[in-house]
């Protein structure tokens, strides 16, 4: 196993909605925050969401060149 595969495994779950409809399990995934959305949320600037995310006071995922937050993550730090 890699030595970070725990680490995307929490991100992987925390990224899916488990839902029940008639006893079958679907799972949706949930939406993703950009960085200028996680602002308007916190209502500060984008500035400010990179430094919270590079200083690791806010949880976020790099997908390619792009940062993206999960809802939850944000509402915990707030």
């Amino acid at each position: 196993m890699h030595p970070g595969a725990g680490k995307w495994k929490f991100l992987a779950a925390g990224l899916l909605q488990v839902g029940s409809t008639d006893g079958v399990v679907k799972h949706r995934p949930r939406p993703l925050l950009s960085v200028r959305e996680a602002a308007r949320l916190l209502r500060v600037s984008t500035a400010t969401v990179y430094k919270l995310c590079a200083d690791g006071d806010l949880p976020h995922a790099r997908i390619l060149n792009a940062i993206r937050i999960v809802p939850g993550d944000l509402a915990l730090f707030v």
